[in-house]
C-alpha cells in the first residue's frame, strides 16, 4: 500500500524551525547535546579531564563556526564529527610527543659508530666495543621476551617497523611500545654498566 502525500497536505505541515536559530542559544545546545559528546570522547580517549576540555572545544569550535553548518546532517552528527576530529588530534599529539621523546633520547649513530669495530680501528677500540656490544647483551637478558625481538629484529636484522609487525603479527603501535621500552631499558642498563 503506498502513501501518497499531496500538495495541500503538504501546506498544513508545521514550517520546521530553522537550525540556525538552535546553533545560536549555545547554552540550550550545551544542555541538549554536551552529555553525549562528553561520553563520546571519554569512551574515545580513556580520560575524564581531558574529555572534558575536548568536549568544551567541541562547543566552542561549533559556536564559532555554526555559520558554515550546512544542515546536511543532524546537528548531533555535525557535533559528533567536530568532537572525532579534536580526538584525532590530540591522538595525533600523543604520537609526535613520544616520536619528540624517543628521537631526544635516542643514540647518536656517529657516537654509536665510534664503538664499531672497523679494519683501521685501534686493538683499544676494538677491545672497547666489545666491550660495549657484551653490556648490550647482558642488557637484553632483561628484557621481556617481546622487547627482546622486537630490538634484535629492528637493530641486527634492521627490519623497519611495518615489518615486524607483519612478522610478529601486532600492530604497529604495540611494535612501538615495545620498542621504545626496550630502548629505554637497556639505555639505562648500558649507562649504568660504564
Amino acid at each position: 500500500m503506498q502513501l501518497a502525500i499531496h500538495a495541500s497536505t503538504m501546506s498544513d505541515l508545521p514550517e520546521a524551525v530553522p537550525l540556525a536559530n538552535e546553533l545560536d542559544d549555545i547554552e540550550s545546545l550545551i544542555r541538549t547535546y554536551r552529555p553525549r559528546i562528553l561520553r563520546f570522547v571519554t569512551f574515545s580517549i580513556g580520560d575524564a579531564d581531558l574529555a572534558e576540555s575536548i568536549t568544551q572545544d567541541t562547543f566552542l569550535k561549533a559556536y564559532r563556526g555554526r555559520e558554515s553548518f550546512r544542515g546536511d546532517c543532524s546537528i548531533n552528527t555535525w557535533l559528533t564529527s567536530i568532537a572525532l576530529n579534536l580526538v584525532r588530534d590530540q591522538q595525533r599529539l600523543q604520537k609526535f610527543r613520544f616520536w619528540r621523546q624517543a628521537r631526544a633520547s635516542a643514540v647518536d649513530v656517529t657516537e654509536a659508530a665510534n664503538f664499531l669495530p672497523s679494519g683501521e680501528s685501534s686493538p683499544e677500540s676494538r677491545i672497547l666495543a666489545r666491550e660495549q656490544a657484551s653490556h648490550v647483551q647482558a642488557a637484553l637478558e632483561h628484557l621481556s621476551p617481546n622487547q627482546r625481538k622486537i630490538f634484535l629484529l629492528r637493530f641486527v636484522e634492521e627490519m623497519d617497523l611495518a615489518e615486524i609487525a607483519a612478522t610478529l603479527e601486532m600492530p604497529v603501535n604495540t611494535v612501538k611500545t615495545h620498542l621504545h621500552r626496550a630502548l629505554k631499558s637497556v639505555r639505562a642498563q648500558v649507562g649504568a654498566a660504564q
